[in-house]
C-alpha cells in the first residue's frame, strides 16, 4: 500500500512540534541539485509527514539561493501529496497586522528566475494551469483550523514574491500597496509552481511579521522585528498544523493531483530517455 505523506516547509524551529515522533533525517539526491537540507520524516497527529527547513538548519540560504525544484522533487520522491508552507511576510495593507495569518489564494511574480521554477524543458514541454495557484481545499482546511485556534486569520489575498534579499524600497512598497496586493515575501511562488507541476496540493500560511515600508507611521522593518514576531507566531502555527493534518484526506483526489493530465505537449515517443528517467517521480502516471 502506498503511503501518502504530508509535507511541511518552514523555519527550522517548526519541526519541534509536540507529538512529532519517529523522526529520521533523510538525505536525497535529485537531478536538479541539492535540496535546502535533509528531509525530516516522522509521524504527526497520526499521519506520515515530511518536514524541510526551507533555508537549511541554521538559516544558511538566501531566498534567491533556494533550489525549489530540488526541494519539491525530494518531497515528491518521498511520497508527499500535500504541502503546508509556513513563511514570514510583510503586510501591504493596514488590515493585515503583525502576527496575523494570511492564507493567500494568488501570487504575483516579481522574481528574475522563473526558468528555475519548472521541471520541464530540455525535450519535454508542459504548460500547467496556474490561474488558481493555491489548493483551495487545503487553504479552506487551514482556515478552519486557524479559526478554531482563535488566530487572527484572513482567508484569501495576493502574495507578491520579490527577489530579495534586501527588503523593498519605499517606492516599490507604495506601488504594491496601491495595487491592492496583500502581503510580500521572497519564497513561496517557486514552491507553488513546482508543486503544481509535481501534482502536489500546496497552500501557504503567511505569517505577518511587519508592515512593509509603505506605512511610514510604523517602524522600518528589521530582522530583529521579524524574528520577534516569528517567535510569537511559531507556537500558533504548530497548533494549526497539528489540528489540520488529521483532516487532510487519506487519498490524493483533488484537481491539484491531476495537474499534468492535459498539460504535457510533447508526444511520449519524443521524450528523451534521460529526462524520462529523471522525471519518473512526476511522470510515472503518464509513462
Amino acid at each position: 500500500m502506498t503511503t501518502h505523506r504530508i509535507g511541511i516547509i518552514g523555519g527550522s524551529g517548526l519541526y519541534h512540534i509536540e507529538g512529532f515522533t519517529d523522526q529520521k533525517w533523510v538525505a536525497l539526491k535529485t537531478p536538479f541539485g541539492k535540496p535546502s537540507d535533509e528531509f525530516l520524516t516522522g509521524n504527526l497527529a497520526g499521519r506520515d509527514v515530511v518536514f524541510l527547513p526551507r533555508h537549511g538548519r541554521g538559516h544558511r540560504l538566501l531566498p534567491s539561493e533556494l533550489n525549489h525544484r530540488a526541494n519539491i522533487y525530494g518531497m515528491k520522491k518521498l511520497g508527499v501529496q500535500w504541502i503546508i508552507s509556513v513563511s514570514a511576510v510583510g503586510s501591504l495593507q493596514a488590515k493585515f497586522k503583525p502576527c496575523d495569518i494570511v492564507l493567500p489564494d494568488q501570487f504575483v511574480d516579481h522574481t528574475k528566475q522563473s526558468f528555475q521554477h519548472t521541471f520541464f524543458g530540455g525535450g519535454i514541454v508542459a504548460h500547467i494551469a496556474f490561474a488558481d495557484p493555491i489548493s483551495k481545499e487545503l487553504r479552506q482546511l487551514l482556515h478552519r483550523s486557524a479559526k478554531k485556534k482563535k488566530a487572527r486569520v484572513h482567508n484569501g489575498g495576493t502574495y507578491v514574491n520579490m527577489e530579495g534579499p534586501a527588503f523593498s524600497t519605499r517606492a516599490e512598497s507604495i506601488s504594491n500597496h496601491k495595487a491592492g496586493y496583500s502581503v510580500i515575501g521572497m519564497t513561496n511562488l517557486g514552491e507553488a509552481r513546482c508543486a503544481r507541476e509535481a501534482e502536489i496540493a500546496y497552500a501557504t500560511m503567511a505569517m505577518v511579521t511587519d508592515f512593509d515600508c509603505w506605512k511610514t507611521d510604523e517602524p522600518h522593518v528589521t530582522v530583529e522585528m521579524i524574528l520577534a514576531n516569528l517567535r510569537e507566531n511559531a507556537s500558533l502555527a504548530k497548533e494549526i498544523i497539528t489540528d489540520a493534518i488529521p483532516q487532510i484526506p487519506s487519498e490524493p483526489d483533488w484537481s491539484d493531483h491531476r495537474a499534468l493530465k492535459n498539460a504535457i505537449m510533447t508526444d511520449k515517443s519524443l521524450w528523451p530517455a534521460k529526462l524520462r528517467r529523471e522525471l519518473a517521480p512526476l511522470l510515472q502516471k503518464y509513462i
